[in-house]
């Protein structure tokens, strides 16, 4: 088991303004997205963790071991040697926050602190994974970029083992019947690492994802 907390010195405004649906607004004021993005800022606690474990005829072999099952998965992990399943999570915090906010009738605050922290999540994802390609770089690997139960066809089940093996519960995160992690700023994945990267790979999320009309495309 692996922690890491990654550092965010600052909210990405432009992707809190996709995540709330404004990215074609041209005339809604900056200063409502800048105010969300330093009041996220102070509420987020970020944690992250993360195990590797070797990948093979398309289990891996944690204890006990876990099948890959879905095409698009297997097609993203194809040729790897190992993979990295990881866990991150900006807190409760902000979600008490974001409630509070919608709770008093606030819901242009609400909306916007919530788009906010799922920027910071997305951030603190992406740390862990430039993180993560730097150590593995020492050993000749390359990383593809992490999938998460409910992209592609690769289906929300998964979560349930995906978490017991990511150390999600070491950090705080909960799973609830549904598939769903709490805190819900909460981001679980696997990462395929690859000793010889095949070209032509889109190295974004919505490479895999058949939903085209999906709101948070990008």
């Amino acid at each position: 088991m692996h922690f890491y907390n990654p550092q965010i010195l600052e909210v990405n405004a432009a992707e809190t303004r996709r995540y709330a649906g404004l990215r074609k607004a041209k005339n809604f004021g900056e200063k409502n997205i800048l105010d969300a993005c330093e009041e996220a800022l102070l509420l987020i606690d970020v944690r992250a963790a993360w195990n590797v474990y070797d990948y093979k005829n398309f289990f891996v072999e944690s204890e006990p071991p876990v099948l890959i099952v879905g095409n698009s998965i297997r097609k993203h992990l194809d040729g790897c040697e190992k993979v990295i399943c990881m866990a991150v999570t900006v807190g409760f915090e902000i979600e008490r926050e974001i409630n509070k906010k919608f709770e008093r009738g606030e819901y242009l605050s609400s909306v916007l602190l919530d788009a906010a922290a799922t920027a910071a999540v997305e951030q603190a994802a992406d740390a862990l994974e430039n993180h993560l390609a730097e150590i593995f770089a020492k050993d000749g690997f390359k990383l593809r970029w992490r999938f998460s139960p409910g992209y592609g066809d690769w289906d929300l089940t998964a979560q349930e083992k995906l978490f017991k093996i990511s150390g999600a519960e070491k950090i705080g995160i909960s799973l609830t019947s549904a598939m769903m992690l709490e805190p819900r700023k909460s981001v679980t994945a696997i990462i395929g690492a690859i000793r010889n990267e095949e070209l032509g790979i889109r190295n974004d999320a919505c490479a895999t994802c058949d939903k085209l009309d999906c709101s948070m495309r990008k």
